[in-house]
């Protein structure tokens, strides 16, 4: 199913909604408007999106009962219609549900094709998505940077796209680490962490702080020199 929201915040608070109903989706993603706009340039996807839907939420159940399938079905179209959802698409062939997918997997590229970005992998407690996605684009107000968000919400996982678009090369370079700081900091008030799927990694080691008191830091770094202590195993990368 995708389903549109006038909202991004309603789709959000959706999700959480679909899992307290007794709901376990194969699948919840949510995708916000420019995402999809920008995917839809670069894929022969064919999708007619009104002009005042903000957010889509993907949502795949699976199972081999076809009865309680479509039970399940009912049950998120349900919850969905609760939080103000436009028509819903019900993919009832393996050629439209290809389709959405194909939208879906071709997100990330098509943000890359439209401007430099960063990438940020963040990730809250399902309840919390609403709040985290709001004070992502606050931050972004503060600090002039446009922000293109989507990714598993079924995990509480969001993928913030920051793009550059007419930011200046200063601002980018000095002002933007001090936003996604923000960023990371307010994924850990609401009960969160600044790696979702995709581990810490070069993009997110200088805001290990944020989560790691100096004691863990320095408890990972001895584990480190215990089994390295010839420093050869990814040498200077994350704890040297």
């Amino acid at each position: 199913m995708l389903v549109p929201f006038n909202s991004a915040e309603k789709a959000c608070e959706a999700v959480s909604a679909v899992f307290r109903a007794g709901i376990t989706p194969s699948a919840l993603e949510f995708i916000e408007r420019d995402a999809i706009d920008w995917t839809l340039k670069y894929t022969d996807v064919k999708l007619q999106i009104d002009d005042n839907v903000q957010a889509h939420l993907l949502v795949e159940v699976d199972g081999n009962d076809l009865d309680l399938l479509h039970k399940d079905s009912e049950k998120v179209a349900e919850v969905m219609m609760s939080y103000d959802c436009g028509e819903i698409l019900l993919a009832d062939s393996e050629s439209q549900k290809n389709q959405l997918w194909k939208l879906r997997r071709a997100i990330g590229e098509a943000v890359k094709s439209n401007s430099i970005y960063k990438e940020e992998d963040t990730v809250v407690p399902r309840a919390e998505l609403a709040k985290l996605l709001i004070g992502v684009k606050s931050i972004g107000k503060v600090y002039g940077f446009q922000s293109v968000c989507y990714g598993h919400a079924g995990d509480g996982n969001l993928h913030i796209n920051i793009v550059k678009g007419e930011m200046s090369d200063e601002d980018w370079n000095t002002k933007l680490t001090f936003g996604i700081r923000e960023i990371f900091e307010l994924t850990k008030k609401l009960g969160g962490t600044l790696s979702g799927e995709h581990g810490i990694g070069l993009v997110q080691k200088n805001y290990m702080d944020i989560v790691f008191s100096e004691k863990a830091l320095d408890l990972q770094k001895g584990i480190k020199n215990l089994f390295d202590p010839n420093g050869i195993l990814n040498p200077g990368k994350i704890l040297k």
